[in-house]
C-alpha cells in the first residue's frame, strides 16, 4: 500500500527524502547560499555530507508510527517526552490560529470610487454619502508604483475592467488616462455559479421559503425516510403563486428568473427543443448516474483548493474537481466570501460542490437552494472535516457518530437533488476504532451515490499513515456503491498499489499541493524530473489566473499573493526527481537541507516564508510595507 516502501526502508528512510549525498548540505550553508543569491556554492565538507548527523536535525522530524504493530511507548513515556521538549517546538503543531489577519483592502486605502473604475462616472452609486475617491488625479498622486509593464488581463483581452486602479496600468492608460480598449478585444469567458445580487438580498432577509426541503423534512419527521421525491416545487419570495400539488414525476417546473424574486432556474440561458427533463421531476431512480470510476478526483482543499489552483491541476490531468468546504449556514445567509466557494471556471468539466453543517433541515434547505441556483454535477457531504470548529458544533467528522442526524442529512438533500449525492468520510473519530465499514452500508441504503474514503481518523490526522488495508476491506462493505480512496498518493505507484485494493478511483489532496503535475506523472506512469524554470513557470500561470479572477487592483493583486504564499508553504517540501538517491519520495518524508541544481531550484526549497515572499515579488512585484505572513498550517512535519 501507499507508504509501504517508507517503512520498509528502516527508520531514517521513514523520515527523510533521501537526495544524492552531492547534493546535502547544512542548515546554516543553504541559507548563506540563499543569501549570497547563489553567487558562491558553499563547499560540502564531510559535516555536510553527514546525512543525518547534528547539522541536519532541524527541521524537527515528525513522529510516524509506520505500523500498527509498531511497539508503542506509554502514555507517561510520551508525556515525560513533551515535557522535556522546548517550548518552540510544543508551539509548532496544528495551526496558526493567532497570527496576524491582513485584509488585502488594507493596503489600499485610498480607494477610488467604483462608478470611475465602470466608466459609469455620471452617477455615483454610493450618491451623497460616498467615502470614496472621485478626483482621479488626486488618486493617482497616492497610488502606488506600477508592479509591472504588462497586464494580464489587457493582453488576453484587449481590455482591462479594474482601468486606473489596476496595478499594471501603464500598459492600457492613454496619454489623458483614460482606459484602452483594442479593436481585437474579447469578452472574458464568464464564471459560472455566481451570487445573483438579487437572490443575496432575499436570503439576507430571509423571504426564500424551501417548500421541497420542508416536504421532505416532513417525512423524516414522521420517519419516512425513504420514497419518492415529493412534489417540486421552487424556493421562492412569499406572495408568488405556488405550483399545485400533483404527483412527483408529473410535477412542472416553471422557470424562474430574478425578475420574479427567486432564485433563476438556471445559470445559462439556454436554446432548443423542449424535453420532458426540463419540465418533469426527475425520480431519485432517474437520477444521471455519477460515472467517474477510474478518474483523478482532485480533493476539495480548503484555502488552497481555490479556483486558480483547479485550473492549475487541470491542465495537468485531473478529471474531477471540487470547490472548496462551504458552510451551509453562510450560504443561507447570502455570504458573499462562501458564495464564492462555489465558482466554477469552464474548464472544470466535471465539477461538484462540497457543503458542511450539523443538522438536516439547513443541510437539504441549502442543497435546494443551490439545485436551484447553481450548475454542478455533484454535491458533496463533509463528513471528514477533523478541524474543532467544525466538530464541536457537530459537523465534519463528528457526523460519524451521529448516525441518525446523517441519515436525515443524505435522505433529505438526495430528496431535494437532481444531481448525485456524494459523501467524504474518514476511517472513524477515534484512532483505534474504525466506523467506516459499518458505516458505508447505510449510506448505500440512504441513496449516496459514491463514497470517499480517507484512510486516517481524526484524532491521528496526519501523525500515521494513511490505512489501504483497511480501505480494502470498506470496499467489499460499500460494493456494488463505488468508494474512492484517498491518502498518502504522492507519485505513480502510490497510485498503482492504491487501485489494486480495488476502489473505484483515487482522490489527491496533499500530493497535488507538493506536485499539481502528478496527474500527468499517474496518467503517464512515469516520474518527471520536472526543472526549476518549469515550476516556476506553473507559479506564473497560477498568478495569471489569480488576477483574472481576483482582480489585478491592489485587493486582487495581493489576494492573488497571499493564496500563493499559502501554496508555497506546501510546495517546498517537493524534492526534484534528479536529486534524490532513491524513489519515489513519500509524501511523510521530510527533506532534509539540501542544495538544488541551481539557485532558484534551492530557493524553491526553503521552508523559511521570507524566501516564499521573495519568489512572489518575482512574479507580482515587490510587497506593501509592512507586510507579514505566516502560513495557515504549522505543518508539524516541519519547523
Amino acid at each position: 500500500m501507499p507508504g509501504d516502501g517508507a517503512a520498509q526502508g528502516g527508520k531514517l528512510s521513514g523520515f527523510w527524502a533521501v537526495p544524492q549525498w552531492r547534493y546535502l548540505t547544512t542548515k546554516e550553508q543553504f541559507h548563506e547560499f540563499l543569501e549570497s543569491r547563489g553567487q558562491e556554492k558553499p563547499s560540502l565538507d564531510t559535516d555536510a555530507g553527514n546525512a543525518y548527523g547534528s547539522d541536519l536535525v532541524e527541521p524537527a522530524a515528525k513522529r510516524i508510527r509506520l505500523e500498527d504493530g509498531q511497539p508503542e511507548e506509554g502514555p507517561k513515556e510520551e508525556e515525560a517526552e513533551l515535557e522535556e521538549q522546548p517550548e518552540a517546538q510544543k508551539r509548532a503543531r496544528g495551526q496558526n490560529k493567532g497570527r496576524p489577519h491582513v485584509k488585502p483592502t488594507q493596503y489600499d486605502k485610498n480607494r477610488l470610487c467604483p462608478s470611475l473604475v465602470q466608466e459609469s462616472a455620471a452617477k455615483c452609486f454610493f450618491g451623497d454619502d460616498c467615502r470614496f475617491l472621485h478626483d482621479v488625479s488626486c488618486y493617482l498622486k497616492t497610488k502606488p508604483a506600477d508592479l509591472g509593464p504588462r497586464c494580464v488581463l489587457f493582453e488576453t483581452y484587449g481590455r482591462c475592467p479594474y482601468g486606473v486602479t489596476c496595478r499594471f496600468a501603464g500598459a492600457h492608460l492613454g496619454p489623458e488616462g483614460q482606459n484602452l480598449v483594442r479593436d481585437t478585444a474579447v469578452q472574458a469567458p464568464p464564471v459560472r455559479n455566481v451570487l445573483d445580487k438579487a437572490l443575496q438580498q432575499q436570503l439576507r432577509k430571509r423571504k426564500i421559503h424551501f417548500e421541497r426541503a420542508e416536504q421532505a423534512l416532513c417525512q423524516l419527521g414522521k420517519g419516512h425516510l425513504s420514497g419518492p421525491t415529493p412534489s417540486a416545487t421552487d424556493p421562492k419570495v412569499p406572495g408568488t403563486a405556488s405550483a399545485p400539488q400533483q404527483d412527483n414525476c408529473d410535477t412542472k417546473q416553471t422557470p424562474l428568473g430574478p425578475g420574479t424574486g427567486t432564485p433563476p432556474s438556471s445559470p445559462v440561458q439556454t436554446c432548443g427543443p423542449l424535453t420532458d427533463e426540463d419540465i418533469v421531476r426527475l425520480r431519485s431512480c432517474e437520477k444521471k448516474r455519477l460515472d467517474i470510476s477510474g478518474k483523478l478526483y482532485l480533493a476539495p482543499l480548503t484555502t488552497c483548493g481555490n479556483l486558480p489552483f483547479r485550473r492549475i491541476c487541470k491542465h495537468y490531468g485531473a478529471d474531477v474537481t471540487c470547490g472548496e468546504m462551504a458552510v451551509c449556514t453562510n450560504l443561507l445567509q447570502g455570504k458573499m466570501s462562501e458564495w464564492a466557494l462555489l465558482k466554477r471556471h469552464q474548464c472544470e468539466d466535471i465539477f461538484g460542490v462540497q457543503l458542511e453543517g450539523p443538522f438536516p433541515d439547513t443541510m437539504t434547505k441549502c442543497a435546494e437552494l443551490l439545485n436551484r441556483t447553481i450548475e454542478v454535477d455533484f454535491v458533496d457531504v463533509n463528513v471528514g472535516c477533523p478541524i474543532d470548529l467544525v466538530y464541536k458544533k457537530g459537523g465534519g467528522c463528528a457526523l460519524m457518530n451521529r448516525s441518525a442526524k446523517l441519515q436525515q442529512i443524505v435522505c433529505g438533500m438526495n430528496q431535494v437533488l437532481d444531481v448525485p449525492l456524494t459523501v467524504k468520510i474518514r476511517t472513524g473519530v477515534q484512532e483505534r476504532v474504525n466506523l467506516a465499514h459499518q458505516l458505508l452500508p447505510e449510506l448505500r441504503d440512504w441513496g449516496a451515490a459514491m463514497v470517499t474514503l480517507h484512510g486516517r481518523s481524526r484524532e491521528q490526522r496526519y501523525t500515521r499513515l494513511a490505512d489501504w488495508q483497511y480501505i480494502k476491506q470498506c470496499v467489499a462493505a460499500a460494493s456494488p456503491m463505488p468508494l474512492f480512496g484517498n491518502g498518502d498518493i504522492l507519485s505513480y505507484e502510490d497510485a498503482n498499489r492504491a487501485m489494486q485494493t480495488g476502489v473505484a478511483g483515487i482522490m489527491i489532496g496533499r500530493g497535488a499541493l507538493l506536485k499539481p503535475w502528478l496527474f500527468t506523472e499517474i496518467k503517464e506512469q512515469r516520474h518527471w524530473d520536472i526543472s526549476s524554470s518549469e515550476r516556476l513557470d506553473i507559479l506564473q500561470d497560477f498568478t495569471h489566473y489569480g488576477l483574472e479572477h481576483w482582480g489585478s487592483d491592489t485587493q486582487g493583486v495581493e489576494k492573488t499573493r497571499r493564496f500563493l504564499l499559502e501554496w508555497l508553504s506546501f510546495l517546498c517540501r517537493y524534492v526534484p526527481v534528479g536529486l534524490l538517491e532513491r524513489l519515489p519520495q513519500k509524501i511523510n518524508e521530510r527533506p532534509p537541507y539540501y542544495l538544488g541544481r541551481d539557485y532558484l531550484e534551492t530557493l524553491m526549497a526553503s521552508q523559511k516564508a521570507a524566501d516564499w515572499i521573495r519568489i512572489s515579488e518575482m512574479l507580482l512585484g515587490p510587497v506593501p510595507p509592512n507586510f507579514v505572513f505566516l502560513p495557515k498550517h504549522k505543518a508539524n512535519a516541519y519547523k
